[in-house]
């Protein structure tokens, strides 16, 4: 046996030739499958290795005034990214990068890991509005780094001072937490949206759409040449009824005082100035606002990001009378009431004062309403009761948001029987009806909300809804959505109508309330308010009674029917209703001097010191002065507010001559934008490469924004 030579088996050899043979096919297959079937996608996927996709960002569309002045404009930014198509993106880079870029290394692997589950086409947005230095840091480190790149932004240039901060509202960088919200499902990590006021209203306007940019890179990321460009096309201008005239003329006269001012036309609805205090800056938010800005906005106790025009909920005090003299009248009870006031009245067993020290005497409602007679809307309130107070109130748009195409506006309360048990769970007390005679207890409202409801008033029940955009320069969609064009008419007697008009006609003579607002040769009829805070037995308690003063109001409006511009201004702290006339009528009378083409004076806000827009008819008027220096004179002048009609001594001060009309050729810090009719922007609109490509960009940047992290 030995010796005897072993064979393998055939059915072994077979098998290993089948094997063999499999191995073959497959690979054969294989092969097949690459070349041929799958051919188009292995050939695209070779292309993307040495293709690179940079996004062209869309500058966001200007804010004009109502004849086509800048609000806001764009300037160009450089922002460094990564993009994540380039490969893997390496901790060790990430230190040098961070490095390089002025950051925090530990931030920026935090960022990158947050955002790693994002698809892969998509850049990491890492620092935005770099300097120069870091610019050129990328540009000479593109080798080392080929997922590090720069795109050039247009970022938002606000007016400087946080003038018309509030309505214009500001930009901020999408959140993972607003990604999540279907409004913006669309949006991507990196995209800079509207996060208040009309740039949030109205944000997917002003986006417009980005593009893109594709060029040729070799094997370490760098670019060997370009394919194409997808140009980004713009955001739409977008046109606001608002008058920069009267717009400069309302924030000087509100200057610090915090409260608000709007101003609107009657007749339409358009808001032409809108100012609340206090104010924020919002070019803090065109980058990134730090955390610790953030906090301190936040925790501000004037409530800087509040618009007070849309979001005060206070008491409105005397000016809601207007509302109860509507009511009384078409209730057929104001035309015979008459009572007196002795200072006070007695009313289900509770004695309620008036705020005249004295006594007002015989009231009418004619009286009731230009010397504010408390005593005649307690007894008022009394004969009407909270159901048909409710009633008038809520027809005319109190306790209701009154629609105004701006974001996160509140809603108000009118108090009723039922509105007490749903929230309370208790029934209404015959009692409670008095203190609302007067807007006070438990009624709330905004500022836009009085200035509608007496708007309406002033023109014969007509009520409008209140707008900021023109709505023939908006898309059909918004039209439909928002219905600026919707009225309402509440019936109002003619003859009540002509008799609460006259009277409040007569609020800015020598017995009115406010007669210290008073222009010679204006018609201005408006109604004062002063509201409590708190309740003055418990103010009496408090150590700091300075924090807690009564809140001004005064809603005004010319002429006296049918007026041209309604004012509201709320003056938080003010006390008296008539030191917030002062400051309507301010903006009143650059709007008159603006029509007639005369002079506007952006005058300081007024003192408690007599001017010369505060005499009376009765006041004699100044002696013309002669060219040359101011003249002074003195005079007479009554704070009415009682019977005895209270005179003070006062000296006005004549200006030589009326300056010419200067018109505002745009918001403040914004001139550099000026251009006497808006102009689109040239197409295509595409990327520019460095800074020498974008030429005077030096010159019209804001100097911060050549600082590290520096903000425009």
């Amino acid at each position: 046996m030995y010796g005897r030579e072993e064979k393998v088996p055939l059915i072994r050899l077979a098998m290993a030739q089948y094997i063999i043979l499999a191995i073959f096919l497959l690979l054969i297959y294989g092969l097949w499958r690459l070349q041929v079937l799958h051919s188009d996608y292995y050939s695209s996927m070779a292309e993307q290795n040495r293709i690179k996709e940079v996004p062209i960002l869309a500058p966001r569309g200007k804010l004009l005034d109502r004849e086509g002045r800048a609000i806001v404009d764009n300037y160009p930014s450089f922002s460094a990214l990564l993009l994540r198509s380039q490969g893997k993106i390496f901790d060790a880079n990430l230190d040098a990068i961070a490095e390089g870029l002025h950051m925090d290394a530990a931030e920026l692997k935090a960022r990158v890991k947050r955002l790693s589950g994002m698809p892969g086409y998509q850049p990491i947005f890492i620092k935005y509005d770099i300097t120069p230095d870091e610019l050129a840091f990328v540009e000479s480190h593109r080798n080392e780094f080929p997922e590090l790149d720069t795109i050039t932004v247009h970022r938002r240039l606000y007016p400087k001072n946080g003038f018309m901060a509030h309505l214009i509202g500001y930009v901020g960088e999408v959140s993972e937490d607003m990604l999540n919200n279907p409004r913006f499902e669309l949006y991507s990590s990196g995209d800079v949206v509207g996060q208040s006021g009309v740039e949030a209203e109205y944000n997917d306007m002003l986006m417009g759409k980005n593009g893109s940019r594709r060029v040729l890179v070799n094997s370490k990321g760098k670019e060997v040449g370009e394919l194409n460009d997808t140009p980004a096309i713009p955001g739409k201008a977008l046109q606001l009824t608002i008058d920069l005239d009267l717009q400069i003329a309302a924030e000087e006269a509100l200057g610090d005082k915090p409260g608000a001012i709007v101003a609107m036309d009657p007749k339409t609805g358009e808001i032409l100035a809108m100012v609340s205090r206090p104010t924020f800056d919002p070019n803090a938010f065109a980058v990134r606002i730090s955390s610790k800005e953030w906090n301190a906005l936040l925790t501000d106790p004037g409530k800087p990001l509040l618009n007070k025009s849309i979001q005060a909920q206070l008491a409105p005090g005397s000016v809601f009378k207007i509302i109860m003299s509507v009511a009384g009248w078409q209730e057929g009870i104001a035309q015979t009431l008459q009572v007196n006031c002795g200072g006070g009245a007695s009313f289900y067993g509770r004695y309620f004062k008036c705020w005249v020290k004295g006594a007002h005497g015989s009231v009418t409602l004619t009286k009731g309403i230009y010397q504010s007679c408390d005593v005649y809307f307690y007894t008022l309130a009394e004969r009407l009761g909270i159901t048909r107070i409710a009633k008038y109130a809520t027809a005319f748009g109190l306790g209701q948001k009154t629609g105004v195409d701006l974001p996160q506006e509140v809603s108000g309360v009118i108090p009723s029987e039922e509105w007490k048990l749903k929230n309370y769970r208790q029934k209404w007390f015959a009692g409670e009806t008095i203190s609302v005679g007067i807007g006070q207890g438990a009624v709330a409202t905004t500022p836009m909300q009085l200035l509608r409801a007496v708007s309406a008033v002033s023109m014969g029940g007509h009520l409008v809804k209140p707008h900021v955009v023109f709505p023939d320069k908006v898309p059909e969609t918004y039209r439909n959505a928002l219905h600026y064009t919707d009225t309402k008419d509440v019936p109002i007697d003619p003859t009540g109508w002509n008799t609460i008009t006259d009277a409040m006609g007569e609020v800015l003579l020598p017995e009115g309330t406010a007669p210290s607002a008073h222009i010679v040769g204006l018609d201005i009829a408006g109604k004062t308010g002063s509201a409590q805070t708190i309740s003055n037995a418990l103010k009496a308690k408090m150590s700091n009674k300075e924090a807690y003063k009564d809140n001004g109001w005064f809603v005004g409006f010319t002429p006296r029917r049918n007026p041209d511009i309604i004012v509201c201004v709320l003056f938080e702290g003010g006390e008296h209703g008539r030191l917030a006339a002062r400051l309507a009528t301010q903006v009143i009378k650059a709007f008159e001097e603006k029509k007639t083409q005369g002079h506007i004076e952006h005058i300081k806000p007024p003192s408690d010191e007599a001017t010369p827009d505060e005499q009376t008819p009765e006041t004699p008027p100044p002696p013309t002065p002669a060219a040359g220096k101011p003249t002074e004179v003195t005079g007479l002048w009554s704070d009415g507010g009682d019977d005895a009609g209270h005179l003070q001594a006062a000296r006005f001060r004549a200006s030589p001559a009326p300056r010419p009309f200067r018109r505002a050729i745009a918001a403040p810090g914004m001139e550099q934008f000026a251009q006497t009719a808006p102009q689109p922007r040239p197409a295509p609109w595409k990327q520019p490469r460095s800074w020498h490509d974008l030429p005077g960009v030096v010159a019209a940047l804001p100097e911060p924004a050549w600082r590290a992290g520096g903000k425009p």
